[in-house]
């Protein structure tokens, strides 16, 4: 009888090991990859993307095989389950259930602008507080209103739009915005920011704003307010100050008429351009926004074809005048639409294999941990002591009662 027990349970175990295979075979799908072939192939891969490094190539630009070595980079982040881990996209493991948004041709697409913060000091800014253009109007602000998320809430941060104008496929060239003046404290101020390396942050669907170079194989988030060169690269006696006032905006999305309608964006980026505009000669009123009002005409730095580039020569400085006057900025931007073959659940991808500080928040979470567990012991000994005696006064009160009753 024993005997007959095992021979059904091995016979059992045999049928259920081999289901899979034979339910694959008859779905037609291809039998499942032994270990040995799985680790040949991880091999070969190995050997593929080292040869890739080796010949330079980059891991942050939007290309196919700079997404394939992202991918292979990012392998082991991308499992989802937690015995039987499956390969999924990062948008699966990062944000699940969350779903694409197609935009059709000429759609406007909001951008939302977060704070401007600092890695040398604590202290952040909104965005407004910053001498630039003033938001779009509470019409506006309403109809492209978002729910704030849970940490936002928490921090207490606020999603206010951002004043450039952004429509599905629409690509701009040099668009003026608005003319702001500058002088005095606010110009001090505005010297300090860079100084201390503020960065704006700016999102669009759900996408960070990123600064990346496929030279310098590198990719990170938000842009400098402006930038410092010394007194050996400027010929004066101290540190002269620059304030990017004009950014180039790329943005490269997916189209699949199979799949979908419309348009879905895969990445944003920006390239800050730091440039003295020549002023027209008709008068411009201050902090009005000069795309709304139609008046583009007259700047001969900013007009159709033409595109602003970092030059030594038209660098905006921070100061103000010989006489002591306020500086006026004209506040400039330009769009480019880019069709890119990169699939929408990839586009996470670049955001944490560019940026190589990310791992810093391990560090933090780990050191959190350790101070939970140090002061939970802390407070489980004093309770426990705290118990024990009171326990023991216990016990003897009883003792005692027990000893009266006996003796009477």
């Amino acid at each position: 009888m024993t005997a007959r027990f095992f021979l059904q349970a091995a016979l059992l175990l045999a049928l259920l090991s081999s289901s899979p295979n034979n339910a694959a075979e008859a779905a037609g799908k291809p039998p499942r990859p032994t270990r040995k072939e799985r680790k040949v192939e991880a091999r070969e891969k190995a050997v593929k993307f080292a040869n890739m490094k080796a010949a330079g190539q980059d891991q942050v630009s939007m290309t196919k095989e700079a997404a394939e070595l992202r991918s292979y980079e990012l392998r082991k982040k991308k499992k989802k389950g937690l015995l039987k881990r499956k390969d999924a996209s990062l948008a699966q493991v990062l944000f699940p259930g969350a779903s694409p948004e197609e935009y059709q041709p000429h759609e406007p697409v909001p951008a939302f602008v977060e704070l401007v913060e600092s890695k040398k000091t604590q202290l952040p800014f909104e965005f407004y507080d910053l001498p630039t253009c003033p938001e779009p109007a509470e019409k506006i602000q309403k109809r492209f209103r978002q729910r704030r998320n849970l940490g936002s809430r928490l921090m207490g941060h606020k999603l206010q739009m951002a004043p450039y104008n952004f429509r599905s496929k629409v690509s701009k060239d040099c668009t003026p915005l608005c003319v702001v003046e500058v002088g005095g404290k606010k110009l001090r101020w505005l010297r300090k920011l860079v100084d201390r390396q503020y960065r704006v942050h700016i999102t669009l669907d759900q996408l960070p704003v990123l600064m990346r170079s496929k030279e310098l194989n590198y990719a990170v988030r938000g842009y400098p307010v402006g930038f410092k060169a010394p007194p050996s690269y400027t010929g004066l006696k101290e540190d002269e100050f620059y304030l990017y006032n004009h950014l180039k905006f790329t943005i490269t999305y997916r189209e699949e008429p199979n799949e979908f309608e419309g348009t879905r964006i895969t990445s944003f980026d920006v390239h800050p351009v730091s440039i003295t505009h020549q002023f027209s000669d008709e008068k411009v009123d201050l902090e009005t926004n000069l795309e709304a009002a139609n008046k583009k005409d007259g700047w001969s730095t900013c007009t159709e074809g033409e595109s602003p580039v970092n030059e030594p020569e038209t660098y905006l400085a921070l100061r103000s005048g010989s006489t002591g006057e306020s500086m006026k900025i004209l506040y400039s931007y330009e769009v480019h639409w880019q069709e890119s073959d990169i699939p929408w659940a990839d586009r996470w991808d670049v955001y944490l294999v560019g940026s190589p500080d990310d791992e810093i928040h391990y560090f933090a979470i780990v050191n959190s941990l350790m101070i939970v567990v140090f002061l939970t012991g802390a407070v489980a000994t004093i309770m426990i002591r705290t118990l024990k005696k009171d326990i023991a006064g216990y016990n003897e009160m009883q003792t005692l009662e027990e000893a009266q009753e006996e003796t009477g």
